[in-house]
């Protein structure tokens, strides 16, 4: 069957790199209005008017610069950082010192906590608080060192806005590598579950049945047996423990954590009978009754399902004895399918299933409850000694369609 590798990306970093890039054009253009409704005012319009033309190629050339933190070097913000400082000293330049005392605006304007965004952005808190001091330096030389009260509430206000941002996203780089983390040990531990529920109906199996063969057939048999045995034991250790992979890590972190996945999409397509996959469950000691018409589930939903019921009557023949009998009852509900096994054997004794869960015999644990707790089912074992077990294996319909498709995408 095809492997597809799925990336899933995680970043609430990214929509801020796109408002900083709409943020840079919009108050450009503010910042250049300003100066043309107060063009008569100004005591040297040229100088102005050459800073704005820089400031405005310069805005348009670098949006790609501020499209993710990639592209946002250091250098780049050291010269970004440049043009909003030389644009506030030069002020005291362009307008007159009467426009200056009554509190008009600098050049750049508020095109300036763009550039102390960026540092923001890009390297969180501390970065922010280094820009925006600069930024409140050279908004104090312009006033020749007493501000006015407007001056201070937009110094404090970059300042105090730059660096919560600042904070906000360090809070959030590190968010999004917790959930890639635990993501990514959501998707080993049910790619373990899977490969023990493989390893515990194939090999521990055999394993077992070569045991108890050689320990009755006796000679070099035994001793096959033996280590077939010691084999089983090391085999269920290792797949009781598991194992959790290092986290990967993203190959650009502008875009933000990436945790991967490997889908295996069904190549069959549309639904699957559930009767045609019990059928060959049926002979001479199992006895099977189904519903006259099809009971259909999503291909994956329906293989689970009838290995979760072949792992049932493994349980059944390896600890009821060869000669018991078994029934598969299947029932088609509007909203979920239901299975029960149920056999004549003498039934668990209380505490044995913990006991052997203990033990590293996960048959019960994994190949059947697994499996149906993967398909958002439910598995419930009733047993009275001396009575028989009873199995009842649940499937919503809903969980299995959605998860079809998912697999054919």
């Amino acid at each position: 069957m095809a492997k597809r590798e799925r990336v899933m990306r995680m970043s609430v970093e990214q929509p801020l790199w796109r408002a900083l890039t709409g943020y840079r054009v919009l108050t450009m253009v503010y910042a250049i209005g300003l100066f043309v409704s107060a063009y008569d005012e100004v005591a040297h319009p040229w100088v102005a008017i050459s800073y704005f033309a820089v400031l405005a190629v310069w805005t348009l050339a670098t949006l790609p610069r501020v499209a993710n933190a990639a592209s946002c070097t250091k250098r780049f913000l050291a010269a970004d950082l440049t043009i909003a400082l030389t644009g506030i000293l030069l002020t005291r330049i362009a307008e007159t010192h009467e426009r200056i005392e009554a509190g008009a605006p600098t050049l750049p304007s508020i095109w300036t906590a763009g550039a102390v965004l960026a540092f923001a952005i890009k390297g969180g808190w501390r970065w922010a608080a280094f820009a925006s001091t600069l930024v409140a330096a050279a908004n104090l030389i312009h006033r020749s060192g007493v501000p006015t009260r407007d001056t201070i509430h937009m110094v404090l206000l970059v300042w105090i806005a730059s660096i919560a941002i600042g904070y906000v996203v360090e809070v959030a780089r590190a968010s999004e590598r917790t959930l890639a983390r635990a993501l990514e040990i959501e998707a080993a531990t049910r790619e373990r579950e899977r490969l023990a529920r493989d390893i515990h109906d194939s090999v521990l199996q055999v394993l077992a049945m070569v045991q108890r063969r050689g320990a009755v057939i006796g000679g070099e048999a035994a001793e096959l047996g033996r280590l077939a045995g010691e084999q089983e034991v090391a085999l269920r250790t290792l797949v009781s423990g598991g194992l959790v992979p290092v986290s990967r890590v993203s190959e650009d972190a502008a875009e933000g954590a990436v945790v991967r996945a490997v889908d295996e999409p069904d190549d069959s397509g549309g639904a699957v009978d559930l009767r045609l996959l019990l059928a060959s469950y049926a002979g001479a000691k199992v006895s099977l009754a189904e519903p006259g018409a099809p009971v259909t589930l999503a291909p994956a939903a329906a293989r689970e399902l009838a290995a979760a019921v072949g792992a049932a009557l493994d349980n059944v023949r390896k600890h009821a004895g060869e000669q018991a009998r078994a029934w598969i009852l299947v029932e088609d509900e509007p909203g979920e399918v239901i299975v029960t096994v149920r056999d004549d054997g003498p039934g668990i004794p209380e505490g044995r299933l913990a006991q052997a869960e203990g033990e590293g015999r996960l048959g019960v644990a994994l190949s059947i409850r697994g499996r149906l707790r993967e398909l958002g089912g439910s598995a419930e074992l009733i047993s009275v000694p001396g009575q028989g077990t009873e199995v009842e294996l649940k499937v919503p319909k809903a969980t299995s369609a959605s998860r079809g498709k998912a697999e054919q995408r």
